[in-house]
């Protein structure tokens, strides 16, 4: 608990902060070289001394997967000695979990004094764009975060920086960076609206962090974007480094998920005749065949730093791997009733979290709770979600702007349930025996079934609602944008604690 006077400085410092241009609370996000200025973030860590040089950086992008390959990487390297500073976003819960070193976010205080060291730098810029009367000259709240992050990396020395891009690549603001390796973990439809409407296009944007000489992880795309990536990488003379050619990775996921100890297993294999290597049995904790995914690409990258002389034995491998665990992604919180947090918020992500569920967890009832993102394919997610589910709680987040309107939700969600065929009910009953029609509903056809469908504006009422209809073995599953699961995560974990 903060004291009075910490308390303040820390929200006059958020207040700073917030109150600059703040994308990731803008629906319709502007994107452009006239928009997010790569020489405006230089010239802010020009003034602050530069405080990045000299440190080793991996630089991550992707449409998913960047955040978990972010954490299993610093996980890896710190499981082998080295202090790593993380910088993710966006955050869950509080702001300092974008700024972490070894797992832990800044603390209040430190955040508060780095804010006052940018402030005067930040009014200089301001004042100069003014006066060249540039209505783009002004860092955003990206940008200087961005720069707080290297800041506070630099003051304590970290040995490496894994540093996850924020919204494409090329004209991402942490694409100021020299980094000794990239990696780009996916490429699918997302943000169309600002990086294309092709894979091939968002991938131009994404490869955007190829740097010249520096070798890149690269995951598994579509052919489209693949040949972009590779084609980016040969003009940069950055070597690939990919699946099977260069690695190969086998999971085997956990039967049955227990809130307090699930972990499938991970085999892995390097190719590269100069580091060979083999895990056998790797503990994961991170649930999933895309986490299993995500993990090979840390590891990949873990067996190119030992290439260029980074000390990371197969033992801190195993290590990194089994102590890593992310909020938010597919993270159980709760049983009687299993409660799933999970910050899926496109297409492709929403795919791996219904395999997932398929594949690890026997409730015989699942409940979701779902709100989204305007800017998002919301369509696109429910038909994904929907034929999983047996009721639905359709929600509206409050504390960003850029949430669909619950009444804008169950319309999609009624068009997409009847494009699979099925019928909707409203406000299901009480009593069981009255709810479902079939012994195992999921296992029907979708038009053998109806969906019970229920809407609350508010995430708290969501929750009651779904708290009072899950008993016994039901699963409550609650996603479809980071912004949800921040606000119903303190909740579900409260209930938890209170079962306790």
């Amino acid at each position: 608990m903060l004291d009075a006077g910490n308390a303040r400085r820390r929200q006059a410092a958020i207040d700073f902060l917030l109150g600059r241009i703040n994308y990731e609370r803008v629906a319709a996000l502007p994107y452009g070289d006239r928009h997010l200025k790569l020489d405006r973030m230089r010239t802010l860590l020009h003034r602050l001394g530069d405080p990045d040089a000299g440190i080793p950086i991996v630089h991550i992008a992707g449409t998913k997967g960047k955040g978990s390959t972010s954490a299993l990487i610093a996980a890896v390297l710190q499981a082998a000695g080295y202090d790593v500073g993380v910088y993710s976003s966006p955050h869950l819960e509080s702001i300092e979990e974008r700024f972490c070193i070894n797992g832990e976010p800044i603390a209040a205080g430190e955040l508060a004094d780095l804010v006052d060291r940018l402030r005067p730098i930040v009014q200089g810029i301001d004042a100069a764009a003014a006066a060249a009367n540039d209505p783009h000259g002004q860092p955003t709240f990206f940008e200087l975060t961005t720069a707080l992050a290297l800041m506070y990396f630099a003051q304590r020395q970290v040995d490496v920086i894994v540093l996850e891009v924020g919204l494409g690549g090329r004209l991402d603001s942490t694409n100021v960076c020299q980094p000794i390796v990239t990696v780009i973990t996916s490429i699918s439809l997302d943000h169309t609206r600002q990086l294309g409407d092709t894979t091939a296009k968002i991938a131009s944007e994404k490869g955007g962090i190829i740097k010249p000489g520096v070798p890149l992880v690269l995951g598994p795309v579509d052919a489209d974007a693949h040949a972009v990536l590779t084609d980016m990488a040969r003009r940069h003379g950055a070597r690939v480094i990919e699946a099977p050619r260069d690695f190969a990775f086998d999971y085997r996921p956990p039967h049955e998920v227990d809130a307090h100890s699930a972990a499938g297993e991970l085999d892995f294999t390097s190719h590269a005749p100069d580091q060979p290597l083999e895990l056998t049995g790797a503990p994961l904790r991170m649930l999933g065949r895309h986490q299993a995914a995500n993990a090979a690409l840390a590891l990949a990258a873990a067996v190119e730093l030992r290439r260029q002389g980074w000390l990371i034995s197969t033992t801190a491998m195993q290590a990194g791997l089994a102590a890593c665990t992310l909020p938010g992604r597919i993270e159980v919180v709760g049983r009687e009733p299993t409660v799933v947090i999970d910050v899926s918020h496109n297409v492709a992500s929403v795919s791996a979290l219904v395999a997932c569920l398929r594949e690890s967890f026997s409730a015989q009832e699942r409940i979701l709770v779902f709100a989204a993102s305007r800017d998002k394919d919301v369509a696109g997610m429910l038909h994904e979600l929907l034929p999983h589910f047996d009721r639905v709680i359709l929600t509206e987040y409050q504390e960003n702007p850029r949430a669909t309107p619950v009444a804008q939700l169950e319309q999609l969600c009624r068009d997409q349930w009847r494009r699979l065929g099925g019928d909707v009910v409203e406000e299901p009953p009480s009593a069981d025996s009255d709810l479902i029609p079939s012994e195992n509903p999921r296992t029907a056809d979708p038009s053998r079934r109806c969906l019970r469908l229920a809407a609350r504006r508010l995430p708290g009422e969501a929750w009651q609602l779904a708290r009072q209809w899950a008993e016994g073995q039901r699963l409550i599953c609650v996603t479809g944008s980071f912004f949800i699961a921040a606000e119903l995560r303190p909740l579900a974990m409260a209930a938890t604690c209170a079962a306790v």
